[in-house]
């Protein structure tokens, strides 16, 4: 691997990083463009009763505004990446894990995946990433109702709890 690979596998990886972050502060903006305009995700999550496919970076834009709103707080951890670039062009692997807690829904959903991602560099010479998904090694629920200790004491999107709460 030579020194300009290596500079494209550490821009890559920090623009997973990036997509990751920004999902989980909900910074959109970021997010776009972080996204090739053609970018498609391809969600395997038994979640919503079938694998979500979004094709275009509004589509995928318009799923996170509207079903990652202010009561749903997530986390996305991604780790030993598997990165191979050929040019303009990059695969990569990622060990992925997350938690979403959905508050109005009364539910907490963890799980843990592989991430298949293709990149692209840009005419602007940055990476964005081009696809993205996975399939679930694995997901849980659990109903808030069952955890009758759970507090949520801080959500940055949300107002703060009080007494009566």
């Amino acid at each position: 691997m030579d020194i300009a690979d290596l500079a494209a596998l550490e821009e890559i990886k920090r623009l997973k990083y990036r997509y990751l972050r920004c999902v989980d502060t909900k910074d959109w903006d970021d997010l776009a463009d972080a996204l090739t305009e053609d970018a498609v995700a391809d969600y395997g999550t038994p979640t919503y009763g079938k694998p979500l496919l979004l094709t275009g970076r509004e589509a995928i834009l318009e799923f996170m505004r509207t079903t990652l709103g202010p009561e749903i707080v997530t986390t996305h951890f991604a780790s030993q990446p598997e990165i191979d670039i050929d040019g303009d062009r990059a695969t990569g692997t990622w060990a992925f894990q997350d938690l979403v807690i959905a508050t109005e829904h009364r539910v907490v959903i963890s799980g843990a995946a592989f991430y298949e991602d293709v990149y692209r560099r840009g005419e602007d010479g940055r990476w964005r990433i081009a696809h993205t998904g996975y399939q679930r090694t694995y997901e849980t629920t659990h109903s808030l109702d069952d955890l009758p200790s759970f507090r949520l004491t801080a959500n940055r999107w949300a107002p703060a709890p009080t007494a009566a709460d």
